[in-house]
Formats: structure tokens, sequence, C-alpha cells
């Protein structure tokens, strides 16, 4: 029997309990063979409080916890000690997609990997902006003042902002983290 990834519905905000609950019990209900992995899709976010940069993590899914494991069987019918496994875990609603859960396919489960590990390398703003839109800087060497956003680029973080300076439109390049919405 193969493994497949499943979905648990789980209590707001009980995820990394939840995960943490299979993973201490894995070995002593014997269900190595049964669960291979246990995912809570996070990714870090930036934002700006009192002048400092500070980086947290947010939930992807919150109220979601992935598990790659082996739950039915060849005949796509429940498999109980694994099932029972899961629902008697604390914070555990139930598994996503009815009876017999539906499994997830692979290739959606690689893609929130793959967005958890670029998150890793490339921080995320709390906030989006959009052109056209004022913001106020609140760091470095135009603090306090106000500018009209000119350009987004999401993939490096950045903002081109037209601040007047002695009365000229000039343009700046500026981090997310540097402005807040004015």
């Amino acid at each position: 029997m193969r493994s497949q990834w499943f979905v648990i519905h789980t209590l707001s905000g009980q995820e990394q309990k939840v995960k943490e609950s299979i993973e201490k019990r894995i070995k002593p209900e014997e269900m190595l063979e049964y669960v291979k992995e246990v995912l809570v899709p996070m990714e870090k976010v930036v934002e700006v409080r009192n002048q400092k940069k500070t980086v947290s993590t947010r939930k992807l899914w919150p109220g979601y916890v992935f598990i790659d494991m082996v739950l039915l069987d060849e005949n796509k019918r429940i498999i109980e000690k694994p099932w029972y496994f899961i629902q008697e875990t604390p914070g555990v609603i139930g598994f996503v997609g009815g009876e017999p859960p539906m499994p997830t396919p692979t290739e959606e489960v690689e893609a929130i990997k793959s967005q958890i590990s670029a998150s890793e390398d490339h921080e995320k703003p709390k906030v989006s902006f959009e052109i056209g839109e004022t913001v106020k800087i609140n760091n470095g060497p135009f603090l306090n003042f106000s500018g009209v956003i000119e350009e987004v680029e999401p993939d490096r973080g950045k903002l081109k902002v037209t601040v007047n300076i002695f009365g000229r439109n000039t343009p700046v390049e500026l981090e997310y983290w540097q402005v807040e919405k004015g």
C-alpha cells in the first residue's frame, strides 16, 4: 500500500498542536508504517512595528493540516487503525473530502512545499500595495514624507514612490517595510 496526501480539518489555531501530537504518537502507537509526513504550511511575512522590521510566520491554510499517510487499501476502503489514530487526535475535526476522504494530488502538495521554501528565501510583506496609492515613509532619509506609488515590484519587495521634495517630484525606490499605508 502506498501513502497519499490527505487534508485534516482542525480547530482554528490548533494546527501546530495537532501536528506535534501526531508526530509524538507515531512511534508509541506503532504508526510508522502508516504516517510518513505531517505538514502545516507556513510562510514568512514582514511587517514594520515601531520603525522596526519584524519577521513572523503566517499559516497558508488556517484550520488545516496536510498528512502523507496510508489510509486507504487497494479497494479504496478506509483502513481502520490509521483512521482512528487521526480521528482521536485532540483538535482534529475530521478529514476533508467526505468518506472515504479524497486524497490530495501530489502535485498540489509539491506546489505548496515550493511556495513554503520560496518564502524561506524571500520574505513576503504583510500588506499589498497598489499603483496610485499614497504611502507614508517611516524609515530612511525620507522619514515622515508622503508619496504616491508609481510602480510595484512584488518579486523584489520594492516600490517606486514619487515624493515631493522642495517643490519637485522626485522618484524614490523603497522597500515594502519602509512605508506604511498613508
